[in-house]
């Protein structure tokens, strides 16, 4: 019989009706994972779930707003009463709003950190507390950006909510090791997934940018994810992987 990294295990991932959140859980569903699905796109989500499901994967699809902090507690319940526990949980929604530093409106601001901070910091609030009351505790992941760490051009909000979130995996080491979780963080650079492919010379541009020559796949991110909520990485803690092709060891911009 395979064994599988993730059997038995209970799954939320917030963000994943596409991109790097969908691969995610595409994988830890492929791992033997049962993943609930969230998105905001209630659509999007049945979509990914039933192409889980396809490929012979249990996944199951729950739309809602991660800004909204009794959404998540939902989430948790939702997710406990389905299978009977929580293993682990990706907060990986976050959203991106472009803007220049002197025209960047004060609703610009309240919903990126409403959904990036925030949509992390209850949703671990909720998920840690379920783990708590369980044996074996859990693993926490967040979703990070590499302009948590190098300064890119008009996104001084987006950056400083994801700086926020790796400063947060660090201190809750302190209230949540005692109880076996474990809170880390990835660190994306450029990827393609179907948003940014929407721009043609995106590949193009970063490629000539990133020692690796390519920008990531979700598959890069996903793998470094999966690492870090397995049974391999549960005495990594507090930390922040970095999986950008090298881009911040030399961090210039095609922009």
């Amino acid at each position: 019989m395979i064994h599988k990294e993730f059997d038995k295990k209970v799954a939320i991932v917030t963000g994943a009706g596409s991109g790097i959140g969908f691969e995610i859980c595409r994988q830890l569903a492929a791992q033997g994972a049962s993943v609930v699905l969230n998105d905001v796109d209630e659509m999007l989500a049945s979509v990914a779930a039933v192409k889980i499901n396809e490929e012979g994967g249990h996944c199951v699809a729950v739309a809602g707003d991660v800004g909204n902090p009794s959404f998540l507690n939902e989430l948790v319940a939702f997710s406990v009463q389905q299978f009977g526990r929580l293993d682990i949980a990706i907060a990986n929604a976050g959203i991106t709003l472009f803007s220049d530093f002197f025209e960047y409106m004060p609703e610009s601001f309240d919903k990126v950190m409403r959904v990036n901070m925030g949509g992390t910091f209850f949703l671990t609030q909720a998920a840690a507390s379920q783990m708590k009351k369980q044996s074996g505790g859990g693993s926490i992941l967040y979703t990070s950006s590499v302009v948590g760490h190098q300064a890119h051009k008009r996104l001084s909000a987006y950056a400083m909510s994801k700086a926020g979130i790796e400063m947060l995996a660090r201190n809750l080491v302190i209230e949540l090791a005692q109880f076996n979780i474990n809170v880390n963080a990835i660190a994306p650079g450029a990827t393609l997934t179907e948003r940014t492919l929407e721009d043609a010379t995106y590949e193009s541009s970063w490629s000539r940018f990133i020692p690796t020559g390519r920008p990531c796949t979700t598959n890069d991110i996903a793998a470094a994810a999966l690492f870090l909520v397995s049974s391999k990485a549960r005495q990594i803690n507090g930390q922040t992987l970095v999986i950008d092709g090298g881009w911040t060891a030399i961090s210039p911009s095609p922009f």
